[in-house]
């Protein structure tokens, strides 16, 4: 283990500043198809097959719904664009926390950092995990939902393997990560192909425009914001590779290529899919399963019904090892700037992995799974990803009036982060009038942040044993160098 470089604290006049930063950087490991894995991997995880019920719910009929769909991949996309320009003009890991720090400073990212961190991605993940064991144990429970404690076991063990995974080696968990992207975009490729081949059957009654605009109940502009909300559930993940720009091989070019080519080819997949979706099942079908994916193959595959359940396995799957890789990352770049303890800014010296960091998203994300059900979270973790995009595409404007001169390698037209921001603002004043409750509790969260920050960030004169105690302790389940033995390395040094 090594101490990655947050900021080193030296005396001044009798006071303690941060006045020099050595830092390392990640190795480069992270090409264009593994750029486009991450990006593809993140968004398609337990989404496409939770969210198609509550979009269907809130949005009223089946043609809005996929209205819906398409229109969400196409504010995704405007979202990544401006996340490209933001990711090669400050190249740092750490996405939205980074930026948001760079342009706004340290009480703001600290905010973002802090809801993202213990509610956003441990809450994601938890949903992502139980969809897993759901979907894997259900051919065992044919009749009936796979008992609480079981789904609870399989998640965690899940939850524990890619941990292991994700500190052993970067190879390990990149590959994985190509490995279940491909097979995920197959799975979805059997649900396209098995309902397009019922629609040129002529089963196709739920989607003629007479009965797919037959509204179940009238929407109001509120619902329409959470059925958007709930989309942006299964689309997030969009902007994940710029929490690893650092390990991106020449971000200026990859990492808008990635999005170029991730966005458009996830938003297709997921319109299709729910057009699959309704060639087999009628409205209320689908509201009325807990399991999209498994009742579509029921009706559809007879004795080979069980693929679809086993395919979600290896979606989901994909989807927490991609997860855990991008917001150990965050962690790992908000303790390199001094916002978490510094223990979460240590990397191994030989495999240079954040472990600690990893770690601590692992015991989050179990700590959710046992607090209880995570489902009803949808909407809220939804808010909170939506505030956040939104004050970072926010800091893109700010940024281009605050240094005009700064060299852009990436320059996107200004309608484009204007026009993500007036749609962020209907969306959430829609989504706060219509669930107050919930949205309101996603901004307390975010403002317990404050009294954390001021004594957490402005208290300096913290003890710091807990490194030391730290390092040990990966150095037991790492055993390949003896922390005592290394120093801390700098930007000069040779990883």
């Amino acid at each position: 283990m090594t101490d990655s470089g947050a900021e080193r604290r030296i005396s001044d006049s009798g006071k303690n500043k941060r006045e020099s930063k050595e830092r390392v950087t990640l190795k480069k490991e992270i090409g264009l198809l593994s750029a486009c894995a991450i990006i593809i991997g993140n968004i398609i995880g337990s989404g496409i097959f939770i969210s198609p019920k509550g979009v269907l719910e809130h949005a009223g009929s089946v043609g809005f719904s996929l209205i819906v769909w398409v229109l969400g991949g196409g504010i995704c996309a405007l979202g990544s664009l401006c996340y490209a320009e933001l990711g090669v003009t400050i190249p740092k890991s750490g996405g939205d926390y980074s930026y948001v720090t760079e342009i706004f400073g340290g009480l703001v990212g600290f905010l973002l950092l802090w809801s993202a961190v213990w509610i956003m991605y441990p809450t994601t993940l938890a949903v992502i995990a139980l969809t897993f064991s759901n979907y894997v144990l259900q051919p065992a429970f044919p009749n009936c939902l796979p008992p609480y404690i079981a789904t609870r076991l399989l998640s965690t063990i899940c939850i524990l393997l890619l941990t292991w995974v994700n500190c052993s080696s970067v190879r390990w968990a990149t590959r994985i990560q190509d490995f279940f992207t491909i097979g995920k975009l197959l799975a979805l490729v059997l649900i396209i192909i098995v309902g397009m081949v019922q629609i040129c059957k002529g089963h196709y009654d739920a989607l003629e425009p007479q009965a797919a605009f037959e509204f179940i109940r009238e929407p109001s502009v509120g619902q329409i914001a959470l059925a958007f909300l709930q989309a942006s559930f299964a689309f997030s993940g969009w902007n994940f590779l710029n929490y690893v720009t650092e390990e991106v091989v020449e971000p200026r070019r990859n990492l808008p290529r990635a999005i170029y080519i991730s966005i458009p080819l996830v938003t297709l997949v997921y319109t299709l899919t729910n057009i699959a979706y309704f060639s087999s099942m009628t409205p209320e079908e689908l509201l009325a399963s807990n399991a999209v994916a498994v009742t579509f193959g029921e009706k559809l595959l007879g004795m080979f019904s069980w693929v679809m359940p086993i395919s979600v396995a290896l979606s989901t799957f994909g989807g927490i090892n991609g997860y855990l890789f991008t917001s150990s990352r965050l962690c790992f770049s908000g303790a390199r700037e001094g916002h978490l303890p510094y223990l979460l800014a240590m990397i191994h010296l030989k495999s240079c992995t954040p472990i600690p960091a990893l770690l601590v998203c692992c015991t989050a994300t179990i700590v959710i799974l046992c607090i209880g059900e995570t489902h009803n979270l949808i909407n809220y973790v939804s808010f909170i990803n939506y505030l956040s995009y939104g004050v970072t595409i926010a800091g893109l404007l700010y940024y281009r009036w605050k240094k005009p001169k700064l060299v852009r390698p990436i320059k996107v037209n200004l309608l484009i982060p204007i026009s993500y921001l007036v749609f962020w603002a209907v969306l959430l004043g829609f989504s706060l009038y219509s669930e107050p409750v919930v949205c309101g509790m996603g901004l307390v969260i975010m403002l317990t942040g404050v009294p954390i920050y001021f004594i957490g960030v402005q208290w300096e004169d913290k003890p710091q044993r807990v490194t030391y105690l730290g390092q040990k302790l990966c150095y037991v389940v790492f055993p390949q160098n003896d922390p005592s033995e290394t120093e801390p390395l700098t930007e000069k040094s040779d990883l």
